[in-house]
């Protein structure tokens, strides 16, 4: 898998100066040549975030708007969300410009039901510690005594598919286990009070509730399953893209930035997550020990992009997503 080029922007600057100097000579709107020429319509991004992962870091630490600053960009930060489906609401309704670095499974049932959205950059982070977990004096120690039992999913994301990937291992028809769509949010008070027999769900959510309320893992997703079906993606609508390539790169490239300062600061970054998250020292301690890495990938990685389409055919197979979607048909142009 590759990374990212940059080996087009000198060819880009010059383009843009001669479309400056063509235009002054025409007689158009300065101001206007010179925003075209600098590829955006924009000198504000609206960012999404939420109490955990690398948005929140990046909103927290600051040198995320000093990067964007260099290049005349201001950010607003606009939040926190409880998870990847509603930034995608924001972004498609014009209240936010990019979704906040998500789950690819949301956003793939929210381009098929019709939403505007093309991803602008992927993330894989490891280690993955999604997991499905059950409280501790649940009975329930293994995949197959999830039958007849209820399991706290997001609809159409990671906690979902993971399950679907854990019953289809185990040879467990999905129908023999009962599928509750709640978000984290309201998910955990109803794992923590006996509502629902387990949940399906990713870190930090599911590292804290292992702990606080006494639960085990029934099926770890870097553990048990084989492959990876669902990655972490930004997203932005067709028209944000088209008319502001020079911002995306450059919020691409600040978001790049943030993820290499993490994987070099595990220490310092879980310090600040957990400030913001508000979780116990034991679990901060854990985070650290994980060391987590993050790797970005962009839009024209054909090989990332090849495994994305297997994913999305994987989850259209066991009906996570609703209809096919030709992966790159919703790519920014950049």
């Amino acid at each position: 898998m590759s990374d990212f080029s940059f080996g087009k922007s000198s060819r880009r600057h010059f383009l843009g100066t001669a479309a400056f100097g063509i235009g002054a000579l025409a007689g158009f709107n300065l101001s206007e040549i010179a925003h075209a020429s600098t590829g955006r319509t924009t000198d504000t991004v609206r960012l999404t975030w939420g109490l955990s992962g690398l948005n929140l870091i990046a909103k927290e630490r600051g040198e995320f708007e000093k990067t964007l600053a260099k290049d005349d960009i201001k950010v607003e930060w606009l939040g926190p969300f409880p998870n990847h489906a509603p930034t995608l609401q924001a972004v498609t309704g014009g209240s936010a410009d990019f979704s906040f670095g998500g789950s690819t499974t949301p956003a793939l049932a929210a381009i098929i039901a019709g939403s505007p959205l093309v991803f602008t950059q992927f993330v894989v982070y490891e280690p993955r510690t999604t997991a499905i977990i059950a409280k501790d004096d649940s009975g329930i120690n293994k995949i197959e005594d999830l039958v007849g039992k209820s399991v706290a999913v997001n609809r159409s994301g990671l906690g979902e598919f993971l399950l679907v990937a854990a019953l289809e291992k185990h040879k467990i028809d999905r129908s023999a286990v009962k599928f509750v769509y709640l978000n984290p949010p309201d998910a955990a008070p109803a794992l923590a009070s006996g509502k629902v027999d387990a949940w399906s769900m990713w870190s930090p959510g599911v590292d804290i509730a292992r702990l606080e309320y006494k639960a085990h893992d029934l099926f770890l997703e870097g553990r048990d399953l084989e492959f990876q079906i669902d990655y972490t993606s930004y997203l932005t609508t067709r028209k944000f893209a088209t008319e502001n390539p020079a911002l995306v790169r450059a919020v691409n490239d600040a978001f790049r930035n943030e993820g290499k300062w993490i994987s070099e600061n595990s220490r310092d970054a879980e310090y600040i997550a957990q400030k913001a998250g508000k979780y116990s020292d034991e679990v901060r301690d854990q985070f650290i020990a994980m060391n987590r890495q993050y790797r970005y990938f962009s839009v024209d990685d054909k090989q990332f992009v090849a495994d994305l389409q297997k994913a999305a055919d994987w989850l259209l197979a066991r009906k996570v997503l609703p209809e096919p979607v030709k992966v790159t048909d919703h790519l920014a142009q950049l």
